[in-house]
């Protein structure tokens, strides 16, 4: 799943959308802002090209990478730190 949370004026709203839903949409993300912003401002949005000039910012998060660790499905991986790494 792709979950999607936005502040909207007002309030705010939560979208959750199948990652992969071919037959639906082309990308969960980029349709989960579209219909949000349909369902705020009440104006029509093209799938394919959102305007995106009324959004500050953007949270999201999908189970995919989760399910893999959980599973125990991914590739194996490791983090290495030297130590004058910073931010």
């Amino acid at each position: 799943f792709t979950d999607i949370y936005a502040e909207v004026p007002g309030g705010h709203r939560v979208m959750k959308l199948l990652s992969v839903d071919p037959a639906n949409y082309k990308d969960a993300p980029r349709e989960g802002i579209r219909r949000i912003l349909e369902e705020v401002t009440g104006i029509p949005h093209d799938p394919d090209s959102v305007d995106t000039s009324r959004i500050e910012w953007i949270r999201m998060g999908t189970t995919v990478a989760t399910n893999a660790l959980l599973e125990r499905k991914g590739r194996r991986t490791a983090l290495v730190i030297t130590k004058g790494f910073r931010d």
